[in-house]
């Protein structure tokens, strides 16, 4: 489907890996020239010429830590003087979740938390301040932020406050920028499978002497589908969200983790 962004720029913050890579790769086979923005210079540039060589599309690197504000502003001057401006900014930049065991409430610190706000929450919000002069100015942009379905349940505090954070913020904006033809968005990924989450896989095999494919089969049984979505997945909603096509939602969230189970959200 042509989703009629080829000539748009976007910005995909953590953009070197993972879902953030898949989403670059997604966008740039649909004509998006895109700024693939990390901390690691060697690793942006490595991901950015592969995707360039592989789609054909022009994408860049950008160096950013989005937990520092002089950081992402220069990075947005960056980019936007590389690219002539900016049109969609997706964030998928956040501290790792995951790779340990989540610690209960009550061993909870402040550290802890709120290198997880200042990175994922307030490191979103201060993308979308560095891009939105571009993107009010054109009188058309996307924000589309991702989150995750630990916004839905219990289980890990701080993953819980940090995304249920992300969709109050998404909302916020989208709510102020009403009128300016930008909208704010939010994708909730569940147990996606990324090369981390195929790690964790690979090491719980080890720890519960069940085969890999036992351990994903367990894990794809909490999803109405039955399986893992892969990053792929996720980039084929955001980049439908990047488009006019998604011009109809605003301000809301796309759960995207292959159907939850029992819950209902309305």
């Amino acid at each position: 489907m042509d989703l009629g962004l080829k000539g748009k720029r976007a910005i995909v913050t953590g953009g070197s890996r993972g879902i953030g890579l898949a989403i670059v790769e997604e966008l740039a086979r649909e004509g998006v020239e895109v700024a693939i923005v990390a901390r690691d210079r060697a690793v942006a540039e490595a991901a950015a010429s592969a995707v360039t060589h592989k789609t054909g599309t022009r994408v860049i690197a950008s160096v950013a830590d989005t937990g520092d504000d002089a950081s992402v502003v220069a990075m947005g001057k960056d980019v936007a003087q590389r690219l002539g401006a900016v049109d969609i900014l997706v964030n998928c930049a956040a501290e790792p979740a995951g790779q340990a065991r989540t610690p209960l409430a009550q061993e909870v610190t402040e550290v802890m938390l709120m290198r997880h706000m200042n990175v994922k929450v307030m490191g979103y919000l201060r993308a979308a301040q560095a891009v939105l002069p571009h993107m009010k100015h054109q009188g058309w942009g996307r924000i589309i932020s991702i989150s995750g379905m630990g916004a839905r349940k219990a289980g890990d505090t701080v993953g819980s406050i940090r995304n249920v954070a992300v969709v109050a913020m998404s909302k916020n904006l989208a709510e102020e920028l009403a009128g300016t033809g930008v909208t704010s968005t939010v994708v909730h990924p569940g147990y996606t499978k990324t090369d981390k989450v195929q790690a964790m896989i690979k090491r719980e095999s080890g720890v519960q002497g069940k085969t890999a494919s036992e351990i994903e089969a367990g894990l794809a049984s909490g999803n109405l589908n039955g399986y893992l979505p892969t990053p792929q997945d996720i980039a084929a909603i955001v980049a439908f969200l990047a488009s006019d096509r998604a011009r109809a939602i605003n301000g809301d969230v796309i759960a995207a983790a292959g159907g939850v189970r029992v819950a209902i959200h309305y």
